[in-house]
């Protein structure tokens, strides 16, 4: 025999359908919150009010006329290759994913060579965002950030 399909059978469908909707879009949005390491502002509307601020160191640095190049050695370490730059200058970088679970690593420099710089400590395979900092001497800073593979 036959039973009838009434209202409550549609409900219970709809409710299920919701409900599998609902936990699907919990799970990922689970994943999405765990797997982010990215840098996001304490506060946005302060950063927005710095901006400004910041174009203007942006430019102060580009008036220093300092270039640089950050590459990698065979054996992992970071390379800055600097022109223009005082003799004397410090050079730290602070690398991290930019992907997946946060880490981050500070590196220190040596010169090696006028104008170059390498890291003490390899950086390890994979993708990193380093930012570099150059410190001169008289307290002049220049920095950057860059995608190092």
């Amino acid at each position: 025999m036959k039973s009838e399909f009434t209202g409550k059978h549609m409900a219970v469908i709809i409710v299920s359908g919701f409900i599998i909707i609902i936990a699907v879009n919990l799970f990922m949005a689970t994943l999405a919150v765990r797997g982010f390491g990215g840098v996001v502002v304490q506060n946005s509307y302060v950063a927005s009010q710095e901006f400004n601020g910041w174009l203007e160191a942006a430019e102060r640095q580009e008036g220093l006329g300092w270039t640089v190049e950050m590459s990698h050695s065979n054996n992992g370490h970071l390379i800055v290759e600097t022109t223009s730059v005082p003799s004397e200058s410090t050079v730290v970088a602070v690398t991290r994913r930019p992907l997946g679970k946060p880490e981050t690593t500070q590196l220190r420099f040596i010169e090696a060579t006028p104008g170059n710089h390498v890291s003490l400590e390899p950086l390890e395979p994979g993708r990193w965002i380093v930012r570099l900092t150059i410190t001169s001497p008289d307290g002049l800073t220049w920095s950057t950030e860059d995608h190092m593979k």
